[in-house]
């Protein structure tokens, strides 16, 4: 069998999407579950509100510094390989987050945690490119997005019965089963594939891309102290430097021709916004639950769940949608959407009722969401070589989490929020309701510039796109063969 070849209707495609849906729902699930916890988790070990902040941005650091060399590392020494790395060391690292006894350990263990997930985020996406056929891509993507995102919206449930029944600690080790079923199913189903590249790895230009991220996104979690500045000019030159390298070197970690696609560098720059804005929406909601409406854990992670149902029944046609009619319109339409709905949960305050005014800003929200997230996804990809599709992603991913870092960092600070205030009702209410309408104003600009900036028209993928082959023979799939 060949890599491009395994169809997404078949039980071997299935198998991909569920390992590859595993291994992203496992961060992405850890993420949103660690946001319902962060108040228990405050109150449990004495944390400040900057340490609830790191507790969130430790992961965000590494895992935006580290996920450009996790794709890289992928396409030259094995997608599939480097993809079972990252799930075991993710969940050796939640078990770590899970003993915890200070903030600050916590916060080391989160650090951790975030090498995993830069290793096994963008294999997860790049393993379905690589060896699903592409006339399927489009409904395999989709389904990796609504599942993978059914997992992030869920988090807030599972995490919030956890906190509440349990301890908060359970959030952690809860990956631990699951990375182990992960792996599993990766060994059983999917190929290894790799990119075609007989050249040397590049070194200098995966030092250089980590000194850039790790410069940069430290700059924006600190940026108050006297240090940032300093990080900043390390990430700048860092940065600098490796447009240097990977332009003048033979064999580059991130060929900057894939910039030279509108739709590519587009894409990217509509990410930044969006992440941005559902990192804030989701670190703001379900503190603001708690602390200003007086929900349990558990009661503030119900709250969410009709995100779950909506991506469960609508994100795969959001793909079939992009590919059928073209990525511009469910690009621009969808953060609209999203604009709305979170416009609308700025008004949610003290005495607000559930019905009339948490569910339906939060269905409109789970809409919006739902018809953009697989073709902002394919449209990334499509614009990439077939062999480059690891590092496409990482590009993606590492432009995702800066943005969701950027808001988490830069927003409480800037909305009035400091110190042991995130459990005062009266200040984090305010300080909710401006930072709502901050996100609601960065997600119409994400449509924007889709409307401005997408190419019109059906996902194409390159005329010269050569899909991997498989370098492992010890994985005969039962699948059916699309005629040639």
């Amino acid at each position: 069998m060949t890599a491009g070849s395994i169809e997404y209707s078949s039980a071997a495609g299935r198998g991909v999407v569920l390992a590859a849906v595993l291994g992203s729902g496992m961060a992405m699930l850890d993420g949103t579950v660690v946001n319902v916890g962060l108040k228990v988790i405050g109150q449990d070990l004495g944390a400040s509100l900057a340490q609830l902040q790191w507790i969130t941005n430790g992961y965000l650091l590494l895992l935006a510094s580290l996920i450009l060399l996790g794709g890289a590392l992928g396409d030259r020494i094995g997608r599939r390989r480097v993809f079972i790395i990252g799930v075991v060391w993710f969940a050796a690292a939640s078990v770590l987050c899970g003993i915890a006894p200070s903030p600050t350990t916590l916060i080391g263990a989160r650090v951790l945690q975030g090498i995993g997930g830069a290793l096994l985020t963008p294999g997860s996406l790049a393993i379905i490119e690589a060896v699903i056929t592409r006339a399927d891509r489009g409904r395999a993507i989709g389904a990796w997005s609504g599942l993978g995102s059914i997992a992030a919206a869920i988090g807030p449930f599972v995490g919030g019965g956890l906190v509440q029944y349990a301890s908060w600690r359970w959030i952690f080790l809860i990956n631990a089963p699951l990375a182990a079923v992960t792996v599993l199913v990766a060994l059983k189903y999917v190929p290894e594939t790799r990119a075609k590249s007989d050249g040397p790895f590049d070194v200098p230009g995966a030092v250089l891309a980590a000194v850039f991220l790790a410069g940069l996104t430290y700059w924006l979690i600190e940026w108050q102290t006297s240090f940032a500045l300093v990080a900043l000019a390390a990430g700048v030159i860092g940065g600098i430097a490796f447009l240097a390298v990977e332009k003048r070197t033979a064999h580059p970690m991130m060929p900057l021709s894939m910039f030279a696609s509108r739709n590519f560098s587009a894409a990217n720059a509509m990410t930044l916004l969006v992440y941005a804005a559902l990192g804030a929406v989701m670190f703001f909601l379900v503190i603001d639950l708690q602390t200003v409406l007086g929900y349990g854990a558990l009661e503030a992670g119900v709250a969410t769940l009709p995100l779950t149902i909506i991506m469960l029944f609508l994100a795969a046609r959001g793909g079939e949608l992009g590919a059928r009619i073209g990525p511009r319109i469910p690009m621009t339409v969808g953060p609209l959407v999203m604009a709305v709905g979170v416009a609308w949960l700025s008004a949610v305050g003290a005495g607000t009722s559930y019905w009339t005014g948490v569910l339906p800003p939060v269905v409109v929200f789970g809409l919006g969401l739902s018809l953009m997230v697989a073709p902002l996804t394919s449209t990334v990809l499509a614009a990439a070589p077939g062999d480059r599709t690891g590092i496409a992603s990482g590009v993606n991913n590492a432009v995702a989490r800066a943005g969701s870092l950027l808001a988490v960092a830069a927003l409480p600070v800037a909305v009035g929020l400091s110190g042991d205030q995130y459990a005062d009702p009266r200040a984090f209410d305010t300080a909710y309701g401006r930072a709502m309408l901050v996100c609601a104003a960065l997600l119409a600009l994400g449509g924007v510039i889709s409307w401005l900036t997408i190419t019109h028209g059906p996902v194409a993928y390159p005329e010269d796109e050569r899909p991997p082959e498989p370098v492992s023979s010890r994985h005969q799939l039962d699948c059916p063969e699309r005629g040639r």
